[in-house]
């Protein structure tokens, strides 16, 4: 069976993903959670129970915090860098960080596909395509939520067992 590294939230998304590419595309899958800092050590134990829930073959938390901050955060802290002098521009640059995260793991663990639950509406599935492609161009991308063009009342009702609660 052919590995599949997902990069798992617990959110709607990705959860509908490990469905998806587990029953439907018949690929082991393998989540993983790459922790900028902005999770709790309970919030990391929460998401990984949902993915084991779930069915996935293992869970990893990648740690990439102090490579995020001593390579990134500290420079738009020290420039107090703003977007429209509101709020701060990290979320661009945690994905690349996420991304590379995801990238190493997958080539550790052999895996011929990488998959994320990005949607088309924005710019993540760029940022982790595009990182994906240059990083790791031998590593198929799945992206269901996106390709499939789902919705979210889909996702909800297509994953929901007899008494309605999400698989």
């Amino acid at each position: 069976m052919e590995k599949v590294v997902l990069a798992y939230s617990g959110g709607l998304d990705t959860s509908f993903c490990v469905k998806h590419l587990s029953k439907d595309l018949g690929l082991e899958v393998h989540t993983a959670i790459a922790n900028t800092g902005g999770f709790t050590a309970e919030q990391l134990k929460d998401i990984e129970t949902k993915a084991y829930e779930l069915g996935v073959k293992s869970h990893t938390t990648l740690d990439v915090t102090e490579s995020y901050y001593t390579r990134c955060i500290r420079y738009m802290v020290y420039g107090n860098i703003l977007r429209n002098n509101t709020y701060p521009i990290s979320v661009s640059s945690e994905r690349m960080f996420q991304a590379l995260a995801i990238v190493n793991y997958a080539r550790e663990i052999g895996a011929k596909h990488i998959a994320h639950g990005s949607t088309g509406a924005g710019n993540d599935q760029v940022r982790f395509d595009l990182t994906f492609q240059i990083l790791a161009p031998e590593i198929n991308i799945i992206t269901p939520t996106r390709d499939l063009k789902l919705s979210r009342q889909y996702e909800i009702s297509s994953r929901l067992d007899k008494d309605g609660v999400l698989y």
